[in-house]
């Protein structure tokens, strides 16, 4: 059944398919083939939907879209600019800087590039930034997001397997941050050669220094969320919840810019962002089923073990895999796929789950700018008006210091594990 499944999933995305209707159609041809009801098929797609730490995914979007429905996105582009606009490149530096700050936020990559790149890159252009610079730099800096607490892609991977969120919203912190720094230098560096323009904020801190102050409430987010979790003080889903309120009260009573128009808005938003979540989930935990009933991992494992003589080899091809996979699928659909497969071969090799999650997320962020399915990458080049080579010909010494991160927490588990 599984040679089935794989082979009607591959030839469906090769025609363009959806992934979760790629995944749904394969578990149905496997089970035809195999004499069994569909009936199996729709009690295997409801079971994962019946999850009470699930429920943290809308509450945590639901939060950001709130956060971001005002002027919070204009604070802190000004803020960013207030303390990185003066150096070499300082518009590309903002938006990295941009990019950890709202990551905090929304913890998503792909709303970071909308809502920095829309911002940015225009001003970025016309100050004299070649509009694929200009695009590489906004998509690779995105990812920043996905390993920043609260990070959606996180929580989707310790939910598929079993690993406490906490612990990787917290080992999320330093590969964010490193990942940041590796950009910074990047642009840096990049800016020097070019002699880009500094951009500092015009009229400095007094000129904005209520709108600086008004940015602190909403940057202390992550604060709040990693605080009231290391604590023990609540469940990631009831501090999901306790982040919608918190965004209310900024937005409503600090900004006091948030309308009925703007709730509602971000409402929609986040039930389209929650509907195409969900659907992969119920599609690959139809997948993780029948690969389970195959026994597909344990013989998986066991073939990893006697094929590499040593961990680190084990760990070089799971990241040559997620490579690879992430060039051809969304972040979210490719962490539930290989998340509780890849666990299964950790586990052989005495490879932390902690450890292995903050791998995946940083392997499979990368392809969030990598053709031919990057999602960050195809956002930034149509903001910025770019051609999709003369992005990625920019995204060059990007991707590079990517791999330096993914190759470092790959190999130094004090990294990760705390």
């Amino acid at each position: 059944m599984a040679a089935a499944m794989i082979t009607v999933f591959v030839l469906c995305l090769a025609i363009a398919v959806p992934v979760a209707h790629a995944m749904l159609g394969g578990v149905a041809a496997a089970l035809w083939l195999d004499g069994k009801p569909m009936a199996v098929l729709m009690q295997r797609l409801y079971t994962p939907t019946q999850s009470f730490p699930m429920l943290a995914i809308p509450f945590f979007i639901l939060a950001g879209n709130l956060m971001m429905s005002g002027k919070f996105g204009v604070y802190l582009v000004n803020i960013a600019r207030l303390l990185v606009g003066n150096f070499k490149g300082g518009l590309g530096q903002v938006s990295i800087l941009g990019s950890v700050m709202f990551g905090g936020v929304s913890g998503s990559a792909v709303a970071d590039a909308s809502a920095i790149g829309n911002a940015l890159i225009p001003v970025q252009k016309a100050e004299g930034y070649p509009a694929g610079f200009a695009a590489a730099i906004n998509s690779s800096s995105s990812t920043v997001s996905v390993l920043i607490p609260p990070s959606i892609p996180l929580i989707l991977y310790g939910l598929v397997s079993n690993v406490s969120i906490v612990d990787l919203f917290v080992a999320g912190i330093l590969p964010g941050l490193m990942l940041g720094v590796g950009l910074f230098a990047t642009v840096a560096l990049v800016a020097q050669r070019r002699n880009l323009p500094r951009s500092p904020l015009a009229g400095g801190f007094r000129a904005f220094r209520n709108e600086i102050f008004a940015a602190v409430p909403a940057l202390l987010m992550p604060v709040f969320v990693i605080g009231t979790l290391r604590f023990g003080v609540a469940t990631p889903t009831e501090v999901s919840v306790m982040a919608v309120a918190y965004a209310l009260v900024v937005s409503g009573l600090i900004y006091r810019d948030l309308t009925f128009r703007g709730m509602w808005r971000a409402a929609i938003e986040t039930a389209l962002m929650t509907g195409a979540v969900m659907i992969i989930i119920m599609a690959s935990s139809t997948v993780q089923w029948l690969l389970t009933a195959e026994r597909v991992p344990q013989d998986l494992a066991v073939w990893v073990a006697a094929t590499f003589s040593e961990p680190w080899m084990v760990i070089l091809a799971l990241n040559v895999v997620m490579l690879i996979v992430g060039a051809f699928l969304d972040l979210p659909a490719a962490v539930l796929l290989l998340g509780p497969l890849f666990v299964t071969i950790g586990k052989a090799i005495g490879l932390d789950p902690v450890q292995l999650g903050l791998m995946m997320v940083v392997n499979l962020s990368i392809g969030l700018y990598t053709p031919p399915v990057g999602t960050t990458l195809f956002i930034s080049a149509a903001i910025a008006r770019a051609g999709i080579g003369e992005t990625v010909k920019a995204l060059m010494p990007f991707y590079l210091v990517a791999l330096l991160v993914l190759f470092l927490i790959s190999y130094i588990p004090a990294l990760t594990i705390y």
